[in-house]
């Protein structure tokens, strides 16, 4: 179904989403996301700046667009849960292996190891730049134990931001190894409608709504989605995947303008990508499948360079402070993934 190139391919999609939208919303003329909360205004920007386009419109599209690389690593997640633990991927895993705490245990600490180094680094660049953030011995608990998200106002005290994706993730292991690891499919479906069903009766710009998708109820859609994908996706023609992908991409750009289907988008941001990964030429597959490998680490450490980069382009310089943010956040991660490799290498 999913090759190791195109499973490569879809975390270099999503990375290349995340960390360009984490710069480009950044900058104050930019068309702002609908995230976390739905706004009709944000939607209503986005049609001038289509209908009225300047040399700024990639910045408002990626802006608007990009944070949609995390449903795309939610999907790759279940999708990978069920290729490892549920006996699909060829290898039957042990009973010490699925116990619920050594499960738990094991991908917090492979969290943590991902988390701490570009944490630990952003917190002193920030210490030291313009700006610096407030943080509370709380929140650097519960950014540690990754529990952040559950706090109260997490807009404002999850730290860099994007860092809020490690709490989220924790939350998603637990439920599937409570709820959904080796049960029928229609565990996964119930949890998608009650989940929908907790977003939909909220109002769109509410607190409430915010705070639910900021924890794992926001992220259930593609998740499970990844994992009824893993368990019973089938091998489908070229014609099949160009007009899925099209069909897709169209479906996500219209339902931006509605607060009830603005809620399903994720699931056919994830079937574009899907598509794409599968149409993608080999060579452009390829190098996409390369920011893939270290997607990890770009995504760890893009908020230390977006700190030191974003003035040049807010003084008005706004596609050179983007390339350097480019070209010093690829850098960084290209080296820090080596060197990781180089230790594990060594240690085996």
């Amino acid at each position: 179904m999913l090759s190791r190139t195109e499973c490569s391919a879809l975390r270099g999609l999503a990375i290349i989403g995340i960390f360009l939208h984490n710069y480009c919303h950044w900058l104050g003329f930019a068309v702002k996301e609908n995230e976390y909360t739905f706004t009709v205004s944000k939607s209503s920007q986005l049609i001038q700046a289509l209908a009225h386009p300047d040399l700024n419109l990639p910045i408002h599209l990626l802006s608007f667009f990009g944070h949609y690389g995390v449903p795309v690593f939610l999907f790759l997640s279940a999708y990978g849960l069920v290729m490892k633990y549920e006996n699909r991927g060829g290898v039957k895993p042990s009973a010490k292996q699925t116990s619920f705490l050594p499960f738990i245990k094991h991908h917090y600490v492979k969290l943590f190891k991902m988390m701490i180094v570009g944490f630990v680094i952003f917190t002193m660049v920030d210490a030291i730049t313009p700006g610096p953030h407030k943080y509370q011995v709380m929140d650097i608990l519960g950014q540690l134990f990754m529990f952040n998200n559950i706090m109260p106002d997490p807009d404002h005290i999850i730290w860099p931001g994007p860092y809020w994706f490690f709490g989220l993730m924790m939350q998603l292991y637990i439920v599937y190894r409570l709820i959904l690891w080796r049960r029928a499919d229609i565990f996964a479906i119930l949890l998608i409608v009650a989940c929908w069903a907790l977003q939909a009766f909220c109002d769109p710009e509410g607190d409430t709504l915010n705070r639910i998708r900021y924890n794992f109820m926001g992220g259930v859609l593609p998740f499970c989605a990844g994992l009824l994908y893993a368990r019973r996706g089938k091998t489908m023609s070229h014609a099949f995947w160009v007009t899925e992908t099209i069909v897709s991409i169209a479906i996500v750009f219209f339902f931006s303008f509605n607060f009830q289907m603005w809620l399903w988008a994720p699931l056919f941001v994830c079937s574009a990508s899907v598509g794409l990964a599968k149409l993608m030429p080999r060579r452009i597959n390829e190098w996409i499948a390369w920011m893939g490998g270290i997607s990890a680490a770009l995504f760890v450490l893009h908020p230390i360079t977006r700190k030191i980069f974003i003035p040049i382009s807010r003084h008005g310089d706004v596609y050179t402070g983007l390339l350097l943010y480019i070209v010093a956040s690829v850098a960084l991660a290209w080296f820090y993934h080596n060197f990781s490799k180089l230790r594990s290498d060594k240690k085996s």
